[in-house]
């Protein structure tokens, strides 16, 4: 979701064009909040096409151990993935509280297993801090968060989402093409 602020009137003094410039960039962007072991992670809420509860897939022959299968979603085959494997979380069993958020990436929709969402928060820019720089450990690329924000007493890391599920490892989607191409 991009801000964009309409033009000052031309008789609006400096002031008030300053005003209108920072309200505009004091715009939040919305996050779905979820769980993953003890973390709690954001995401984009326009990549979200849905959230399903937890139905086991249908395997796929040597597909990636994070990949668990494929489900039927209204005529779609669409890959599910397990995130809490994806990033290396100590393992979390399936429980009524597992869910499955369908994202939809452009042309390709994809289901991230979370242990459980939590909720939709409205954060501006600078609510997200830098995350500190950390070099590649093991399979996780730090590329993909964008940055951590502090929720009271809670830390919000927030990722995007297209740049985990279009990094070389994962393959799943294709590199979007930026604007104006």
């Amino acid at each position: 979701m991009t801000v964009v602020s309409a033009p000052a009137p031309s008789h609006a003094s400096a002031p008030q064009r300053s005003a209108a410039v920072a309200a505009a960039a004091s715009v939040g962007r919305e996050y779905l909040t979820f769980r993953l072991g003890a973390e709690e992670y954001g995401i984009d809420i326009l990549r979200v096409q849905e959230i399903r509860s937890y139905e086991p897939p249908t395997r796929l022959a040597h597909s990636p151990d994070f990949i668990r299968g494929v489900i039927n979603l209204r005529g779609r085959i669409v890959p599910i993935l397990d995130l809490r494997v994806k990033l290396q979380c100590p393992e979390a069993s399936y429980t009524d509280f597992t869910v499955v958020v369908i994202l939809d990436i452009g042309a390709t929709v994809i289901g991230a297993v979370v242990d459980a969402v939590a909720d939709v928060v409205t954060l501006t820019p600078d609510a997200i801090k830098p995350t500190p720089q950390f070099e590649r450990q093991g399979h996780v690329d730090p590329a993909f968060v964008t940055g951590i924000a502090s929720l009271g007493e809670r830390m919000l890391i927030v990722m995007d989402i297209v740049a985990l599920l279009s990094s070389d490892e994962m393959g799943l989607v294709e590199q979007p093409v930026p604007d104006g191409f």
